[in-house]
């Protein structure tokens, strides 16, 4: 049997460190929704070409052809052992859709560790970055700044801050993030699912509780 697994939590608290360390640790395949997105559209795959038609009208890409891009992905022989899910599925409506496409192959979502974290620890870490222009260089201005204000450590380019990083777009990210996703913590809550870790913690603490209640 291989293990399933869907990693929840809002934008700035780790998540995407936290899906490649366990990736590596467990060696289940680490699928990001939205790396799946950009190297469909990069190798102008079938279902990327699809994609492209809704996202240049401005529409969603529907539900249908983002679980036909996650079922092709998980065929692959890197997806034996199992997967963990990242950006996917985003709603109780896709939660169901992922959960039909994994009964096809006798198997289901087995844990959903959700990591949280206070909404001004999120936006502390998340708005301090700056990144430099030559090479995306990042650096922190709390926890890791440059040794020179504004210059890059490496290249020597100017910093800059990101508009997404930016502490109005982070607070509005983590908002609508939450009002969307409440609906898929319930979901799995109610499945008995759910595993809550506290983000708050060091990177290294926080993928030891990940490992520990995933056990």
């Amino acid at each position: 049997m291989a293990t399933y697994i869907v990693l929840l939590g809002p934008p700035g608290v780790g998540k995407g460190t936290q899906a490649k360390i366990l990736a590596e640790t467990t060696k289940l395949a680490h699928i990001s929704s939205g790396d799946l997105f950009r190297e469909n559209l990069k190798n102008q795959t079938e279902l990327g070409k699809l994609a492209k038609s809704f996202m240049d009208k401005g529409d969603l890409v529907p539900d249908d052809v983002t679980i036909k891009m996650i079922r092709e992905r998980i065929k692959r022989s890197d997806c034996e052992a199992g997967v963990i899910f990242d950006g996917f599925p985003r709603t109780p409506t896709q939660a169901d859709a992922l959960e039909n496409m994994l009964a096809e192959f006798n198997e289901h979502v087995d844990a959903v560790p959700y990591i949280t974290a206070a909404e001004e620890i999120i936006v502390e870490r998340t708005s301090g970055r700056w990144s430099c222009r030559a090479q995306g260089h990042i650096y922190h201005q709390k926890f890791s700044p440059p040794k020179q204000e504004g210059i890059c450590d490496v290249d020597g380019s100017e910093l800059y801050q990101r508009d997404d990083d930016k502490v109005e777009t982070v607070t509005k990210r983590i908002h609508v993030y939450l009002e969307q996703t409440m609906p898929l913590v319930e979901y799995y809550r109610k499945r008995g699912k759910l595993l809550e870790i506290n983000g708050m913690e060091p990177v290294e603490q926080v993928t030891q509780k990940l490992l520990s209640a995933l056990k």
